[in-house]
């Protein structure tokens, strides 16, 4: 039994709908708050995300609203699952409802795109005010999986492992086993740089490039992702955990995947604006692909793939011409710039 009672889910995602009936199957109250009225309204009239997550039904401790004070009223905790694009702005809005001493839990993955600045800074600008440390939700966490009842893993990372015990034992149930991290930082950019790779495996599969070119890819790309972040002060293990591993290989192989499905259509050849629009829900990597590259640029940090996924996506670059160039580069030690925690020399 976990030790909260009332939670605030604001965003009513594909994720933030998984989590808040994983909250309210844990005995928790749970107030799930819509994007607006009619949404809620439908919320409540089909008893499901009838869109999002059909089939996954509400608990009868879960409730609906579109009004964000009475979401947060009296609320132990607040989770939040909202496009990153679209964090600042939500924050902003929840700021006059949120009591300092709430216990709080980002489950947006991304970077800022105008500014390069991970989700926990983002909340730790607008939500000045919290006295307890922030945790951050992060995994190989497919949503749909989920939903269906299918076992999964994730992490929890906060400052505070007390505080990220607490968390943890909200949401842990018999198939959703939940870990424990410090980590903030490595967490957060594991989970977010993964979406770029993620699209570049998902041409790699349009292409039909093979298993070996896939592997050494992704593989690739983690190494690409731990040197940013130990640049950025992540400590080099996390990579290997379900923040970055276990993450990228779900976010790389998994048809569910948005971004996968983002570099599969644009290796069919079809325009970004086309595949977006397609979709129908955000795919993080895009906009984080704009973030990590100013990013690395900011730490002099080589990242030779995000800056061809970037030409793709943004420059209008051929997808299999920016495959023969990564090919071409001059071969380097596999572990530059991240062996022993520290940039190579």
């Amino acid at each position: 039994m976990s030790a909260l009672d009332t939670a605030a889910v604001v965003g009513s995602t594909s994720w933030g709908t998984v989590l808040a009936v994983l909250l309210a199957r844990n005995g928790l109250a749970v107030r799930l708050c819509a994007f607006d009225e009619d949404d809620a309204e439908a919320l409540r009239r089909d008893g499901e995300n009838s869109r999002l997550q059909p089939g996954l039904r509400f608990p009868p401790s879960l409730t609906v609203t579109h009004e964000r004070g009475v979401a947060l009223k009296d609320a132990d905790l607040l989770v939040v699952a909202v496009p990153s694009s679209t964090l600042r702005d939500n924050l902003r809005a929840l700021r006059a409802h949120v009591d300092p001493d709430i216990l709080v839990l980002s489950a947006v993955k991304g970077l800022e795109r105008d500014t390069g600045k991970r989700m926990s800074q983002v909340f730790q600008e607008e939500l000045p005010e919290l006295r307890r440390p922030l945790g951050v939700l992060s995994g190989p966490n497919l949503s749909r999986e989920i939903a269906q009842g299918l076992p999964a893993a994730t992490i929890i990372a906060c400052e505070d492992l007390a505080t990220a015990d607490t968390l943890r034992d909200a949401l842990a149930g018999p198939l959703f086993r939940v870990y424990t991290n410090e980590d903030v930082a490595g967490v957060e950019l594991a989970g977010a740089l993964k979406n770029i790779i993620a699209i570049g495996a998902g041409m790699c599969d349009g292409f039909v490039y093979g298993d070996n070119a896939k592997a050494g890819f992704i593989t690739r790309g983690l190494a690409e992702i731990a040197r940013l972040g130990v640049a950025a002060g992540a400590q080099p293990l996390t990579f290997l955990g379900l923040a970055g591993v276990g993450d990228l290989m779900a976010t790389c192989y998994s048809p569910l995947s948005r971004n996968h499905r983002v570099g599969v259509e644009l290796a069919k050849g079809r325009k970004l604006d086309d595949v977006l629009s397609s979709l129908g829900q955000v795919a993080e990597g895009v906009t984080t692909t704009v973030a990590a590259r100013e990013l690395a640029r900011r730490h002099g940090v080589e990242m030779p793939i995000t800056e061809k996924m970037y030409q793709v996506l943004f420059e209008g670059l051929d997808p299999r011409r920016a495959v023969g160039e990564l090919m071409l580069r001059s071969p380097k030690h596999e572990l530059h710039g991240v062996r022993g925690g520290r940039p190579a020399e």
